[in-house]
């Protein structure tokens, strides 16, 4: 299984985006759009989704998905972001 900035960086390559990475830096880009990737062991929450919308990311991909909170303040307050789940590669 591939970890930290080399499954970032296959993200970033799978999403058709340039790696950036880095404190505070979206981990890709693509054209405007900001892109996050969180390879937990668990899958990501309300609080770290609230966290990574306020930074302005327009999508987050997570390897392990994503908690029933999480997307339901996805849909409720922030829409327009693209919540990816890995294992599927579809939006949640």
């Amino acid at each position: 299984m591939i970890k930290g900035q080399k499954f970032e960086e296959k993200v970033a390559e799978y999403m058709h985006g340039r790696h950036i990475g880095g404190p505070g830096e979206p981990d890709y880009k693509r054209g405007v759009i900001e892109g996050e990737v969180k390879d937990w062991d668990k899958r990501m929450g309300r609080s770290a989704v609230m966290t990574e919308t306020q930074k302005g990311r327009d999508e987050i991909v997570s390897r392990k998905g994503f908690t029933d909170e999480a997307v339901n303040y996805r849909d409720q307050y922030r829409p327009k972001v693209k919540l990816i789940d890995w294992k599927t590669k579809k939006p949640v």
